[in-house]
């Protein structure tokens, strides 16, 4: 073999390290138990079946057929299983590995690569901090003159520099090894400088290039963690501002009742207490319409006494269908909330609140329309926050818009003095096939 061909077949073993790795790093399951912080003895056993059997299919390809020798990678394997398992999984990955050309008669593969493997293992054993293995690099030669001056006063041999070290070292013993033994174990080289060097600059490569590789799936996996993460803590920090605001204008109900109609505030007090009782007791993000119809008639119960009947009526027409699809909670309270503060109140012989639900091209469809003041030009959503009309809407445009992006909706629709009409508009999560009960169907009519 010249030069040429030697320098083609190490371009060809750097090309199958990054499919094989790329591949592998595609498999959720391989990712799985690779990221795995701590591993039971059977996950070490799984990682090194993900990891090894491809590419031990491709030290069997490099034996039987010979005109492809960029097929085997069972050296640089072995150590890389061995630092992203450790010892044990090292052992059992140079096994591996080592079994194809065992076969063919290559008896001092098996020991070459089970000590690659357990080095490797060990040195990640003894890395103060496993999150330094993630740092390797196959440009080791950009940092060496950092490494340098950073070492020219206190001299130490850092996790990266002494992984290189020693897969430099090792590959020179499996060179000598196959000098000693040529037909006992299997190496491509050629003993030209510049060919020398190029053999163990591939070594590195093909052994860095799928831990680079493999860490930015763990950086990309990182990052969704931590966006799932800053979600349901933006979606907390939204539900705690809705609690206390319907909390505070519930209580200013109460106040307002307790000097000349303690009846009615001790009633208000006992439908206040089953409402915070299912807050307190139910953390659920997301339920049934039926479960948020049901808190809602709670609520209404209480502006009902507050209001009197004559002055609040409340109508709903309500799809018996839409009744089991999953929506976010304390979805529509605030709407209702607004309807009655901000459209009803002002007017002296009240109004209506209509609830509408249906089902529409895999939404679900709510409307909250009263008969109240209403507005000469209702402001943008996103721009309630400062208006008349409070936090309540803005922080369910809020919501939606974090749980569903452009899938979920809500429009404002209002003439002056005519009434205001809210509609929601969300994907269609789960919908149960169970038909709802008569008494879920007869809520969903009317009441007043």
């Amino acid at each position: 073999m010249d030069l040429q061909s030697l320098l083609i077949q190490l371009l060809l073993k750097m090309g199958v390290a990054t499919a094989v790795a790329s591949a592998l790093g595609r498999s959720r399951e391989f990712k799985k138990l690779l990221f795995r912080h701590r591993r039971s003895r059977f996950d070490a056993l799984l990682l090194v079946l993900w990891t090894c059997i491809p590419f031990a299919l491709g030290v069997y390809i490099r034996c039987a057929l010979r005109p492809f020798p960029a097929a085997d990678l069972g050296f640089e394997v072995s150590i890389l299983i061995g630092v992203m398992g450790g010892r044990m999984a090292g052992i059992l990955g140079g096994v591996m590995l080592a079994a194809p050309a065992m076969a063919y008669g290559e008896y001092l593969t098996m020991p070459v690569n089970v000590l690659a493997g357990l080095l490797a293992g060990s040195l990640r054993h003894f890395s103060r901090n496993e999150e330094d293995i993630w740092t390797f690099s196959p440009f080791i030669d950009l940092s060496v003159y950092r490494w340098i001056k950073r070492n020219i006063r206190h001299p130490r041999i850092e996790w990266q520099t002494a992984f290189f070290l020693i897969i430099i070292a090792l590959e020179a013993a499996r060179l000598e090894l196959q000098v000693a033994a040529p037909k006992r174990l299997w190496v491509l080289w050629l003993s030209s400088p510049w060919a020398l060097l190029a053999v163990f600059a591939t070594v590195v490569a093909t052994i860095g290039i799928p831990i680079k590789l493999w860490n930015n799936a763990r950086i990309e996996m990182k990052l969704e963690e931590q966006e799932k993460l800053l979600l349901e803590a933006r979606l907390d920090a939204l539900q705690s501002q809705i609690n206390p605001h319907f909390l505070f204008n519930t209580l200013n109900s109460i106040s307002s009742l307790v000097r000349f109609d303690p009846d009615r505030a001790r009633e208000l007090i006992v439908k206040l207490s089953k409402l915070l009782r299912r807050l307190l007791g139910k953390h659920d993000e997301f339920v049934q319409l039926r479960e948020e119809i049901e808190f809602l008639d709670d609520y209404l119960d209480i502006e009902v006494v507050r209001f009197g009947r004559d002055k609040l009526r409340v109508y709903k027409h309500l799809d018996p269908e839409t009744l089991d699809v999953v929506i976010p909670s304390m979805l529509l309270q605030p709407l209702v909330e607004n309807s009655i503060k901000h459209g009803l109140s002002p007017k002296v012989d009240g109004g209506s609140i209509t609830l509408r639900s249906r089902l529409q091209d895999g939404h679900l469809v709510i409307h909250v329309e009263d008969d109240g003041v209403g507005m000469s030009s209702p402001p943008a959503v996103a721009a309630q926050a400062g208006s008349g009309r409070g936090i309540g809407m803005v922080n369910v445009a809020e919501r939606l818009h974090v749980l569903f992006g452009d899938e979920g909706k809500i429009i404002v629709q209002s003439r002056d003095g005519k009434g205001t009409l809210v509609v929601v508009e969300v994907p269609v999560l789960q919908h149960e096939d169970s038909p709802p009960t008569p008494i879920y169907a007869e809520r969903s009519r009317t009441r007043s």
